[in-house]
């Protein structure tokens, strides 16, 4: 059964002093693909600004804008409407053996979505512990009982790790929030030779949620993997991709996928403020 959300994200700037100009993109439009379908979707700034949208090397949607006039304030704001479906389970049929994934062709075409970046750095520690408990499986499962011993092994806590953290930070640390448990998986699936990619979106929080209640909902993060064709799967809550999931970028970690990011000549910020409001309308 499909969903209908409507969601609005909010993201409020405060500077110390008139900022004089300012150059940034947002990744606020979530995808159409197959799973999910965006009826309306529209980036908005206060000031007011030209903007331009484009889609970024990895297939996300940008919205670029610049402001000249001197500002002591800025509000970015996304609005979407999409219908969202359940995700698609693998395929036994697509399924590829580690032998397959090995192969130069496997390993040329999903290059960069096999090396170390810098949220997500190679660990042998993290690569032998993987090896260790998926021994005998096949891609598929081994995707699988990653995420299983993910979840089991961090504890989800708020304000341990921060925007910067990596993998490596919060597995020492054995705990953080989506971005790292994300990061961690990645970190495993990569070390095992199967290509997998970061995925950035938004959670409604309530499985049984009932239509028309706006509540507040989360920027969340999950992974995809590549086992013969893409599939998804939430470490985090360590489930499937469901209606509850809206999917936004795609990358190689959190670097390629941020919902904001620029740069300004002029005072620092002193307050920031996100807001995150999802409703079900269907």
């Amino acid at each position: 059964m499909s969903w209908r959300l409507r969601v609005r994200h909010s993201t409020g700037f405060a500077y110390g002093e008139p900022v004089t100009s300012s150059y940034n993109e947002a990744r606020l439009t979530p995808r159409s693909d197959a799973r999910q379908n965006v009826i309306v979707n529209r980036v908005e700034t206060l000031p007011s600004t030209r903007s331009y949208r484009y889609t970024d090397y990895w297939g996300t949607a940008v919205t670029a804008f610049d402001l000249h006039a001197p500002h002591e304030e800025l509000e970015v704001a996304g609005l979407s409407v999409v219908e969202t479906e359940l995700g698609d389970e693998p395929d036994p049929g697509e399924q590829l053996e580690f032998e397959t994934l090995a192969s130069e062709e496997v390993i040329d075409r999903f290059d960069e979505l096999l090396v170390a970046t810098g949220y997500v750095p190679r660990s042998r520690a993290l690569t032998s512990q993987a090896k260790r408990i998926t021994k005998g499986l096949g891609p598929e499962e081994a995707v699988l009982e990653v995420c299983e011993y993910v979840n089991s092994e961090l504890e989800y806590v708020p304000g341990i790790t921060g925007v910067h953290s990596s993998a490596l930070d919060s597995w020492n640390a054995r705990k953080g929030v989506c971005q790292d448990y994300a990061h961690v998986t990645l970190a495993m699936l990569r070390g095992l030779g199967i290509p997998c990619r970061y995925v950035s979106g938004y959670l409604h929080p309530k499985k049984n949620a009932k239509i028309g209640v706006t509540v507040e909902g989360q920027s969340h993060a999950w992974i995809e993997a590549w086992t013969g064709a893409w599939w998804g799967y939430d470490p985090t809550n360590n489930v499937p991709i469901n209606e509850q999931h809206v999917s936004v970028g795609i990358g190689r970690d959190y670097a390629d996928v941020p919902p904001l990011k620029g740069i300004y000549t002029g005072g620092g910020a002193t307050d920031l403020d996100v807001v995150v409001e999802i409703t079900r309308l269907a």
